[in-house]
C-alpha cells in the first residue's frame, strides 16, 4: 500500500467512524460558536453562461466527498483537524455564490474544486476566512437547463424534487449524500471510487420515484436537520451505490 492509499484509507476510517450515528447525537451549543461547525461551498455563477443546476449539484457532491477523502485528511494537521471537528458536531454546509475575482480569490484557500464548485475544509462558523464570508449566501438560484449525461456504472444521487429546494440547499444535501455513501461502502469500493475521481450522477425525481429509490438495497438516505427550507427529519436525497 503506497503512502497516498494509506492516507486515503485513514481519511475513510475517520469518516466511517464519525458519521454513522444520528445527527441528533452530535453536540452543538449556540452559546459556544466554536461548536457550530460548517463546510463552506462556493459556487461559481458568472452572469454569462452560468452552469446548469444539475452540473452544480454533480460538482458539489463530488467536491464534498473529495474534501473528506483527501489524503491530507488522513494525516495529522490542519485538514484532518478541520474535518474531525466538523464530524464531531452537527454536519452543516453553507453554499455561497461567487463570480469573477471573488471566485479566483477563494481558490487559494484550503479545499477542493470540482468544476463550478469549491468545497473548503470545514471550520467553526466564526472562523470562516473573509474571502469566503463575504460571498453571498442568497442568489444561488439556477435555471434548470439540461442534465449532464449519465456516467455509466457511477453511483446515483436522487433528489426529491417535490421539496422544491433551492440550488444552494440541494447542493448541500447531495454533498451530504456523497460523504455518507462513502462511509457506507467497504474500503476497496471507496479506494476504487477515489482513484476514478469520485464520478457520480445526480437526478431530481418525483416523490414517487424518490420513494422507490429509497427502498432499493444499499440505498443511503439523507434526513435533514431542518435548519432551512425543509421540515426537520425530511428525507431530501438518497444515494444508490
Amino acid at each position: 500500500m503506497n503512502a497516498a492509499t494509506t492516507e486515503i484509507t485513514s481519511a475513510y476510517e475517520l469518516l466511517r467512524e464519525r458519521v454513522v450515528d444520528d445527527y441528533r447525537q452530535r453536540s452543538e451549543d449556540p452559546n459556544d460558536p466554536s461548536t457550530v461547525q460548517a463546510m463552506q461551498l462556493a459556487i461559481n455563477l458568472p452572469k454569462q453562461d452560468p452552469p446548469s443546476r444539475n452540473a452544480v449539484l454533480v460538482c458539489a457532491a463530488r467536491a464534498v466527498v473529495a474534501v473528506c477523502l483527501d489524503s491530507r485528511a488522513g494525516i495529522d494537521g490542519f485538514w484532518r483537524d478541520g474535518v474531525e471537528q466538523w464530524y464531531s458536531h452537527r454536519i452543516r454546509k453553507v453554499a455561497r455564490r461567487a463570480r469573477n475575482k471573488a471566485w479566483d480569490d477563494v481558490q487559494a484557500l484550503p479545499g477542493v474544486t470540482v468544476g463550478s464548485v469549491r468545497a473548503f475544509v470545514p471550520s467553526a462558523v466564526g472562523d470562516v476566512p473573509h474571502a469566503i464570508a463575504k460571498l453571498q449566501i442568497k442568489g444561488t438560484e439556477l435555471e434548470e437547463g439540461e442534465d449532464l449525461p449519465l456516467v455509466e456504472g457511477a453511483p446515483l444521487i436522487a433528489v426529491d424534487s417535490s421539496l422544491a429546494m433551492s440550488a444552494g440547499k440541494a447542493a448541500a444535501q447531495v454533498g451530504h449524500a456523497s460523504m455518507l455513501l462513502a462511509a457506507a461502502q467497504d474500503l476497496e469500493w471507496v479506494l476504487d471510487w477515489a482513484e476514478q475521481g469520485f464520478p457520480l450522477n445526480v437526478r431530481e425525481v418525483s416523490a414517487d420515484q424518490f420513494r422507490e429509490y429509497c427502498d432499493r438495497p444499499g440505498a443511503v438516505a439523507v434526513r435533514d436537520a431542518g435548519y432551512t427550507e425543509v421540515a426537520p427529519g425530511s428525507t431530501t436525497v438518497v444515494a444508490i451505490p
